[in-house]
């Protein structure tokens, strides 16, 4: 187990994770020959596992403080590459809505609106933004103080946007509640781990 967990790490894990995500969106587009359904499809499963992704990464050191062990400090060591793999996830999601666009303009205008492409294009440029400074080089250029305040509130700013684009199917479809559950259960380890730790809460920002 100690030989597969130091191999599924870094960077081989998120080449392992973005390629599993890109092979399964085609499979999925292709079970309805790449039509708009398809891409429909893919465009529910990225958010899926992006919601996975991004609990994993937000919740990292929370968990390794409360509960350190193998799992919890391998997902800790791999935060960054778990974070960057959330941004796969939410690129493929990205391509799979530009293509419901110019596949069905009248069935995207209907799923979206004005305040959607807001609240989405403030998640993206967040997303981009700790994309482009989960480097070691570009991190130290922003500086410690500025890199913790931008992760820091891109990930409650995300944190809440899934809640909303999840919450809000909640009413018409009960089962969305499920997806709400692991992101409350991240917040609350994460206001837990502050409590019980709270020198080291400024500390980290994942």
């Amino acid at each position: 187990m100690s030989q597969r967990q130091s191999w599924f790490e870094g960077w081989r894990l998120l080449a392992a994770l973005s390629l599993s995500l890109i092979v399964l969106s085609l499979w999925i587009a292709s079970m309805r020959q790449f039509e708009v359904e398809g891409v429909r499809m893919v465009i529910r499963f990225t958010a899926r596992s992006s919601l996975l992704l991004f609990c994993l990464a937000f919740s990292a050191s929370a968990l390794a403080r409360l509960w350190p062990n193998a799992w919890t400090r391998w997902q800790r060591r791999n935060r960054r590459y778990l974070g960057l793999s959330f941004a796969a996830s939410h690129a493929i999601h990205a391509v799979a809505i530009v293509a419901f666009a110019r596949m069905d303009p009248t069935g995207f205008a209907g799923a979206t609106s004005a305040v959607s492409y807001i609240f989405g294009g403030v998640g993206y440029a967040f997303i981009v933004a700790m994309s482009a400074t989960s480097f070691d080089r570009t991190a130290a250029l922003l500086g410690p103080n500025a890199w913790r305040a931008l992760h820091l509130t891109a990930g409650y700013y995300l944190w809440f946007q899934f809640m909303v684009s999840f919450g809000k199917r909640v009413p018409a479809m009960p089962l969305y509640t499920a997806f709400l559950i692991p992101l409350l259960a991240v917040m609350a380890l994460r206001l837990i781990a502050m409590a019980a730790h709270p020198r080291g809460r400024t500390a980290e920002a994942g």
